[in-house]
């Protein structure tokens, strides 16, 4: 919001109506209306993010977001705003579902990767079974042939335990 800065040659604002903002929000120049100092939607719709209102005007009207705004505390309304974009702008993607489409294709995402994550988690413990298996069948055939020569016995476990 820019204030007005009025010079000598132009008269100040009547009392009754609050001053006249130059650059008016997205929300008043959408609604091609005067933006006043205390336009409940300069915060949230500023004039640099036309689309972010246009896509909640839509869906929802400005009256119905002014009156939302209005019945929520001040700490909450960006959530609420936000909120409203994202609804409206899932709404305008997809006329029938909305953000619910949105909502039920991550969960459906969700759950296939929770089971690839499950069937890869069996694989791993398939394999560590496999491995512990190859373990003990080296300790038991290959190693105690060797026994006899220290020399090839030292050189074959220690290149074995290199590699793995």
């Amino acid at each position: 919001m820019v204030e007005i800065n009025f010079s000598a040659s132009m008269s100040p604002p009547s009392p009754s109506s609050p001053p006249a903002i130059l650059i008016p929000c997205a929300a008043c120049k959408t609604l091609r209306r005067r933006c006043t100092t205390n336009c409940i939607l300069a915060p949230y719709f500023p004039p640099s993010e036309p689309r972010k209102f246009t896509s909640a005007h839509r869906v929802f009207g400005a009256s119905n977001i002014i009156r939302m705004l209005q019945e929520l505390p001040e700490a909450n309304r960006a959530d609420a705003v936000s909120s409203m974009v994202y609804e409206a702008n899932a709404r305008l993607r997809d006329q029938v579902y909305g953000c619910t489409g949105s909502i039920c294709w991550l969960q459906k995402k969700i759950n296939e990767l929770e089971a690839e994550l499950a069937m890869v988690q069996a694989q791993i413990v398939n394999l560590q079974c496999h491995n512990a298996e190859l373990r003990d069948l080296i300790s038991h055939f290959i190693l105690p042939s060797t026994q006899n020569t220290p020399f090839l016995q030292n050189d074959i476990f220690s290149d074995w335990e290199l590699n793995c």
